[in-house]
């Protein structure tokens, strides 16, 4: 899986970025000059770009991602950019048919000579639920079904039969094919064991807890491959992060992250990095500086850390 070893390799540790690539207020973002942004992430070095899925703005929540489609505005920003790898974090897919998730992977992954990667979750927002006619509590079950149905699509012309989505009885096949393998991660649990996790992904994502926490998960998921007889597989992380502009500022934490100078930032992600975490997803909605001169200093003071 070529994609993915171009951002997850054993023992190191490489950075994204997540779109809106923007601070702001609110749950909206202005989802200005994200073109520009996205090409000069790809010249810092930065690893990948991250595509949300979020069908609906949900006040309550308070951050609507970039707004648009992520199929849609992946295939923009692959347009935009050259070689940087084009991940979701994440496709809901217990609100998506898998048909129509396969085909837009198997689409973006040949347009694209290769550079999708695919995370996958269950959603986080319950309201949206009941606007697809699909029961929350059996939201887990939907997305393993989901999830099983587009790894069955990945072979040519198909034997499947779904409880939810549908049957493939041999006679019709999906096209595209593409010559490259789509590696397909999970985020969180999804309502999934971490046995079925190690056993059926290519990756798992997590959320950033403190390092006590993240050295007993990292102890966990290398146990999980272990037991079900898998071989290394990538963890990776998402972390919100406030820039500061003194390069010695001390840190505070924010929501899912920290506020601080180049200085620490550096020093935490290395603490990261010799924890395990592979791959990093830095998300600037909460800076207090714009984020074009985040993206700078990230990419000229700590990308060359972690190459």
């Amino acid at each position: 899986m070529e994609s993915l070893q171009k951002i997850a390799s054993k023992n190191k540790l490489s950075l994204g970025l997540v779109f809106p690539l923007e601070s702001y207020q609110g749950a909206i973002a202005k989802m200005e000059n994200q073109e520009k942004l996205a090409k000069r992430a790809e010249e810092l070095g930065f690893k990948a770009l991250w595509f949300r899925d979020v069908p609906f703005h949900d006040p309550s929540f308070g951050d609507a991602g970039q707004l648009y489609d992520p199929w849609i505005y992946m295939t923009h920003i692959m347009n935009q950019t050259k070689d940087i790898m084009l991940a979701t974090g994440s496709i809901i897919l217990p609100l998506r048919h898998p048909i129509h998730t396969a085909k837009s992977i198997q689409s973006l992954q040949h347009l694209s000579k290769g550079r999708i990667i695919v995370g996958t979750a269950s959603g986080d927002r319950p309201i949206e639920y009941p606007a697809f006619n699909y029961k929350l509590h059996e939201k887990s079950e939907l997305f393993r079904d989901s999830f099983q149905y587009i790894k069955a699509l990945q072979n040519d012309f198909p034997l499947h039969q779904s409880r939810h989505y549908g049957v493939m009885d041999g006679r019709i096949d999906l096209l595209p094919k593409s010559e490259y393998t789509t590696p397909i991660l999970v985020t969180g649990h999804s309502g999934q064991s971490l046995d079925w996790i190690a056993k059926n992904t290519d990756g798992w994502l997590y959320y950033p807890r403190d390092f006590a926490f993240l050295q007993r998960t990292m102890s966990d998921w290398l146990n999980a491959l272990e037991k079900n007889e898998q071989p290394w597989k990538p963890y990776m992380q998402s972390l919100y992060i406030d820039l500061l502009e003194d390069p010695k500022a001390t840190p505070k934490g924010i929501h899912l992250g920290f506020q601080s100078g180049v200085s620490y930032a550096i020093e935490h992600l290395k603490t990261l990095e010799s924890s395990g975490v592979n791959h990093v997803i830095i998300n600037l909605k909460y800076g207090s500086r714009p984020a074009s001169d985040v993206i700078e200093e990230l990419g000229e003071s700590v990308v060359p850390h972690f190459k």
